[in-house]
């Protein structure tokens, strides 16, 4: 079937250009993005239905107005020196907004955030002409206000967790320490007392035996209230500061687990006490993570202060990770989220060096000069 030549058009060219531009017309008209297009003077010539319906203005009303009456007024001189740049740089076109949201304005004086790009082109007579298409990104923005407050109130809940868990540490270690031990230190004088009266008294020897075993049994339990509660909440890392318990840390890990654990650290680190509780549980879990999953025999941990930031590093000479869960299942590992977490806190980053055969190795970069600054400002 022919096509049909439109009246008025004697020649194949003229009528290809009057269907380009019916069709140009079409996509303007049927397009789901809002399409203005203005003069040098920055003036409407163009004004789709879109733009109608965003705008909740005719286009035979917007047609001839400035572009500045759709922008808020405070962004109009802005607005306006930026497209005057763009008209002079030769570029085709180019995306708008890249560093802040923009915004419109609609005819009843209400503002949208809008995703705009604008290009410019020279129509027959030498003019330039501005085209800007955008839309109404209102949804969009109001879900990222909204995962925003949900990361930020998640994040806030973590710190909640983490403060909440050290201080029923510290809680159930002090108790662990002052109660329980003080109890079973009494036992044991009441039974040296016993087992001095039954010596007097010309005791049987099983009955001493007896005794002595009881001993045993009361040290080995006040050992264990020991270390059970220097697991909790170290002592030291309250009375003599981090690098004391990082020093007592590594060298517990090497005498329960069998492994050489080497550390270096200034002999004064100033921090905050949350900073310091962090830095520690840091740590905690590496030394974890060696013994569990590294089959290391030798641990080093290293923390060194550069100018205005440290740098904590635990490494090992283990067999490494190549980044796949241990176990079959895709487990997830809560203990490198912890570190995360607490990195978080401290404003730091967080990094991995892992090369399969090669040993394993965390570093952990945070801010000194701000946690110092704030540590003065408590003790003043």
């Amino acid at each position: 079937m022919g096509v049909e030549v439109p009246a008025g058009t004697d020649d194949n060219g003229d009528w290809r250009i009057a269907v380009n531009e019916a069709r140009l017309a079409g996509i303007i008209r049927s397009s789901m993005e809002a399409i203005i297009s203005v003069d040098e003077n920055q003036h409407v010539v163009l004004f789709n239905p879109m733009a109608e319906t965003l705008f909740g203005l005719p286009a035979d009303q917007a047609l001839g107005r400035s572009l500045g009456d759709f922008i808020p007024d405070r962004f109009r001189a802005a607005h306006a020196m930026h497209v005057a740049r763009f008209g002079v740089t030769g570029v085709s076109d180019r995306q708008m907004g890249r560093q802040r949201t923009l915004y419109a304005l609609r005819q009843d004086g209400t503002e949208f955030p809008i995703e705009a790009s604008i290009s410019q082109a020279t129509d027959d007579s030498g003019h330039k002409l501005y085209t800007v298409m955008l839309r109404d990104i209102t949804a969009r923005v109001g879900a990222e206000a909204a995962l925003r407050r949900s990361r930020e109130e998640l994040q806030a809940l973590s710190d909640s967790i983490l403060a909440g868990r050290e201080e029923e540490k510290r809680r159930v270690a002090r108790e662990l320490h002052d109660d329980l031990g003080q109890r079973m230190s009494a036992l044991k004088m009441d039974l040296v007392m016993l087992e001095d009266d039954l010596r007097g008294e010309g005791g049987s020897a099983q009955v001493l035996g007896q005794v002595v075993a009881m001993h045993a049994v009361i040290d080995e339990t006040i050992a264990a209230v020991r270390r059970i509660s220097a697991d909790l909440r170290p002592a030291l890392l309250d009375e003599l500061g981090l690098a004391a318990a990082l020093d007592w840390l590594a060298k517990d890990f090497s005498r329960r687990y069998a492994i050489r654990v080497s550390m270096q650290a200034p002999e004064e680190v100033e921090v905050t006490e949350q900073a310091a509780t962090a830095v520690f549980r840091i740590v905690q879990e590496a030394l974890n993570n060696v013994v569990h999953h590294a089959g290391a025999a030798q641990a080093w941990i290293t923390l060194t202060q550069d100018d205005h930031q440290y740098v904590l590093r635990v490494r090992d000479d283990g067999c490494g990770w190549d980044g796949r869960p241990r176990s079959g299942g895709a487990r997830r590992s809560f203990g490198l989220l912890g570190v995360r977490e607490r990195a978080r806190l401290l404003g730091g980053t967080v990094a991995f060096e892992h090369p399969p055969g090669r040993g394993f190795e965390l570093v952990v970069t945070f801010p000194g000069h701000q946690l110092q600054d704030d540590h003065k400002e408590m003790q003043a």
